[in-house]
């Protein structure tokens, strides 16, 4: 064997042999693998002295000595040098092996340069110092508060980026917050060089663009879900432009008002627009009761006047027919026309008048019972 034994049972640390079973103890070095205390027989006898504490340059000289018998040819060699530069660099290459995570992207550099992504799982590339890789999350979303420090309580305004200039020469105190993940790792690591402080200048610049197109009282009521939407969409064109890496997933406002010096006068407007608002529904709501009415009555009389024309028109038709008849009637007969027409118009004349009739030789009042007129009166009694 390649133990280098001597004598005849020899063990791997070059002492002395070893008792056989039922026999005593063997001759020569009886010193243990630590070079100490017995390594007596077995069976039937023993021998040796005490324990000794190990030696620690005995140990290593021996370690030294046994690692050159293991390796062929000795340690000195150039074979021995050759297996010990394999086996580094074979534990250089496994080092090369690395996990990347669910959620997260594998960036490969060679010699400091971005070559590739490697999507999750178990990838190998090579090592230090020729190669190095990163493995960024690209899930998970990110938050950047603009105007404003902390949360709850312990928040703090930061005028210097919460003041803007509205679309109609006012000013608004705007608070609001970014959400974003990473889209390209590889963009998102090397493109730019603090990607949150340039997405933060990015998007304070986005929403002022997009608030300076805005009026305050729009930003403020019904145009904040307007002004949450153009920021994104601003901000996103400048990020993709600056080729970032980054997809921005929402921009939500956290306040709107105006600044807190003239926050009281401000507030007196927005009392004195809403009670003019209220006063012109109040004006519509008079104005939908009241027009219905008005047109009804105007239809009314619309209607009331074309019943009249008929009626004048129908009448002077009748009239014009009745002339016609009379006058045909005339034309046949002229004396009994003239009687017929004379006793018609004196029964309408004295139809209408009290009439006292005397006799003809003017002696007297012809008694007379004016029926017509007692009639009328009685009439008039019971209404």
């Amino acid at each position: 064997m390649a133990w280098n034994s001597q004598g005849g049972g020899g063990g791997p640390w070059g002492s002395g042999g070893s008792g056989g079973n039922g026999g005593g103890g063997g001759g020569g070095d009886d010193r243990g693998p630590w070079g100490s205390g017995p390594k007596g027989g077995g069976g039937g006898g023993g021998g040796g002295g005490g324990q000794q504490p190990p030696d620690i340059e005995e140990l290593l000289r021996k370690g030294q000595d046994n690692l050159r018998r293991i390796m062929p040819g000795g340690a000195g060699t150039s074979r021995g040098i050759f297996l010990i530069i394999l086996i580094a660099i074979g534990v250089w290459l496994a080092s090369g092996f690395y996990k990347v995570e669910s959620g997260h992207r594998g960036i490969v550099m060679l010699f400091g340069k971005f070559v590739a992504t490697t999507d999750p799982g178990l990838n190998w590339y090579f090592p230090a110092p020729i190669g190095e890789t990163l493995t960024p999350n690209v899930e998970v979303i990110n938050k950047i508060d603009i105007g404003v420090r902390g949360d709850g309580a312990r928040s703090q305004d930061v005028r210097e980026e919460s003041i803007m200039l509205t679309g109609d020469k006012n000013i608004a105190d705007l608070d609001f917050s970014v959400f974003w993940k990473v889209k390209d790792a590889g963009h998102f690591l090397f493109n730019i060089r603090d990607p949150e402080t340039t997405i933060k200048l990015a998007a304070e610049s986005a929403m002022r663009e997009v608030i300076g197109q805005t009026s305050l009282d729009s930003a403020l009521t019904g145009g904040r879900k307007q002004v949450e939407d153009k920021s994104r969409i601003v901000l996103q064109a400048s990020l993709d432009e600056y080729e970032s890496g980054v997809t921005i997933t929402d921009v939500k406002l956290l306040k709107v008002e105006p600044p807190q010096p003239v926050i009281d006068a401000f507030n007196e407007v927005r009392r004195a627009e809403q009670d003019r608002k209220r006063k012109e529904l109040e004006a519509q709501a008079y104005e939908n009761r009241i027009v219905p009415v008005a047109r009804g009555e105007a239809a009314k009389i619309v209607q009331e006047a074309e019943a009249y024309r008929e009626k004048v028109v129908k009448d002077a038709e009748g009239e014009a027919k009745r002339f016609v008849s009379v006058y045909d009637s005339y034309a046949v007969a002229k004396d009994v026309t003239i009687r017929r027409l004379y006793l018609e118009t004196m029964q309408e004349v004295l139809g209408k008048a009290n009439k006292i009739l005397i006799d003809k030789n003017g002696q007297g009042v012809v008694p007379y019972l004016p029926l017509p007129e007692i009639k009328k009166r009685s009439e008039g009694a019971e209404k």
